[in-house]
């Protein structure tokens, strides 16, 4: 199945002045469509640990998600630190600068043409909309910073990563988690392809701990639910689902 990385790149997550949004929302949708999510990495705006780390999430995923570091001003180093990472001139592309002067109806000042340099032979990737398209430079897909733009950006192109989606169930469980331990060991001898999770809960009223049963087989995930709620007393069971 598909794995992927992600890179956060911006001095403002690092410092805290901005939280990272991004790499739940990316989890999420890529758990969703069947691609491992392996790694996500937050680093500085350096463009010599752009790049090694993207060279090194490039050779390591099939896909590599960058967020942040693309823009005007002088801390948006993503585009050179990429090109530099695969051995590459950043040129600009006169594609992305006629978008910008189309949308807004004037020629495009240094700022905004500064937008439009990008790795030499990357791929354009239409968005759907008249600004900035997805930059895709060999498996690594250059996203914006800003959570609405990336939103927008990868649903816009979500399908190309497409793989066999993960399938989950989940049972509210009234007893602590000590008490069930030795019956999820004994599951995952048994389902070891299985993934479990055992998230205890405090302040709910009507369960202790949350578990979730992944697998992309729903046959084997199906057996493996049966497996747990035989090792568990009924009781002890506030509901499924």
């Amino acid at each position: 199945m598909p794995t992927a990385g992600l890179l956060v790149i911006g001095n403002e997550i690092l410092s805290g002045k901005v939280v990272d949004t991004n790499s739940p929302y990316l989890a999420k949708e890529l758990r969703a469509l069947g691609v491992d999510l392996v790694r996500i990495l937050t680093i500085a705006d350096e463009v010599d640990l752009i790049a090694a780390e993207t060279r090194a999430m490039s050779e390591a995923y099939d896909f590599v998600f960058t967020s942040g570091g693309i823009g005007p001003t002088h801390d948006d180093l993503t585009m050179d630190g990429i090109a530099k990472a695969f051995g590459r001139k950043v040129v600009l592309s006169e594609a992305i600068v006629a978008r910008i002067e189309r949308a807004q109806g004037k020629p495009a000042n240094e700022s905004q043409r500064k937008m439009g340099l990008i790795p030499e032979g990357a791929l354009l990737m239409d968005a759907g909309d008249l600004w900035f398209p997805v930059v895709v430079v060999e498996n690594v897909h250059i996203f914006p910073g800003i959570p609405e733009l990336l939103q927008k950006k990868f649903l816009s192109i979500r399908e190309r990563f497409r793989g066999q989606p993960f399938l989950l169930k989940r049972v509210y469980v009234k007893m602590r988690e000590s008490d069930i331990a030795p019956s999820l060991n004994e599951l995952l001898v048994e389902f070891p392809d299985l993934l479990l999770g055992s998230y205890p809960r405090i302040g709910e009223r009507d369960y202790h701990v949350l578990l979730t049963l992944e697998s992309r087989d729903e046959a084997y995930l199906g057996r493996a639910l049966e497996g747990l709620l035989a090792r568990l007393p009924a009781e002890g069971i506030h509901k499924v689902e």
